[in-house]
């Protein structure tokens, strides 16, 4: 019972992004037509729906559970959804992703080539600084801090935005000593990344998406005066770890201003 709980906590807590999208997406789907059909017809709807999937469909997904694991929906999502012991596994595994792995690079290649070996991390450090800054345009020299080196995985939610597709995008958020960047993980044309001055930035603050769920939200709230209604960076699991860096950040942009200022 505790582990149904959890998921349907993180359901609706954004922590699995791809899950909570399609669900919203079915609800407003399902407010649309009730907007255009009386309700007996989607009654008669739901229920015929529900009869056919309970007593024909999932009688023939377990018989074969092949069929099951490509094709029943609603248990490929519930499946996939985290109970909270599965999200403090995996932010634990994020985390040793992120340790360097540089000592034990360099005794594997100590005793022969140690010279040649620095010469590649170089380079690839080269390469990497001019992918980064190729992809926001900007300088070479702004390059993500240490602590959001890999980014934060999140979502973005433009609220100004009435398209779903450009409603909320995935990605990832870095900050660097003048800006908040947000990496798109679209491919293609579509590919949409954000990039924030720190310096327009007139608020900053903590945010959880859904008010009546317990917690303190997995949210980041930033307000400019080129937005009506502040972005919000969601579905965060390092939520605390990227607030503090960026208000961080935020800080001394903000105290360098002023102290320049007349």
């Amino acid at each position: 019972m505790a582990d149904v709980l959890e998921k349907i906590k993180n359901l609706f807590m954004w922590v699995h992004p791809e899950i909570t999208q399609k669900l919203y997406m079915g609800l407003w789907l399902l407010f649309v037509a009730s907007c255009f059909f009386p309700y007996r017809i989607l009654g008669l709807v739901i229920g015929l729906y529900g009869g056919v999937k309970f007593f024909l469909i999932d009688f023939i997904f377990k018989r074969c559970p092949r069929l099951r694991e490509k094709y029943d929906t609603p248990y490929i999502v519930w499946k996939n959804l985290p109970t909270d012991p599965q999200l403090k596994e995996r932010s634990n595994a994020i985390l040793t992703r992120r340790i360097p792995t540089v000592v034990s690079r360099s005794n594997v290649t100590a005793n022969a080539m140690s010279v040649y070996s620095r010469e590649d991390d170089g380079a690839r450090s080269h390469s990497k600084k001019n992918s980064f800054s190729e992809i926001f345009s900007l300088a070479e020299n702004e390059r993500p801090l240490p602590v959001c080196e890999n980014g934060w995985r999140c979502c973005l939610i433009n609220r100004d935005k009435k398209i779903p597709t450009d409603y909320i995008r995935h990605g990832f958020l870095y900050v660097t000593e003048n800006y908040l960047c947000f990496e798109s993980s679209r491919s293609g044309s579509s590919k949409k990344n954000k990039i924030i001055k720190l310096k327009e930035i007139t608020e900053i603050q903590k945010y959880k998406v859904l008010s009546v769920l317990p917690g303190s939200g997995m949210g980041i709230s930033i307000t400019t005066p080129l937005t009506q209604k502040p972005l919000v960076f969601g579905a965060m699991l390092h939520r605390d770890e990227a607030f503090e860096a960026i208000n961080c950040q935020y800080t001394k942009i903000a105290s360098s201003i002023s102290s320049n200022e007349p």
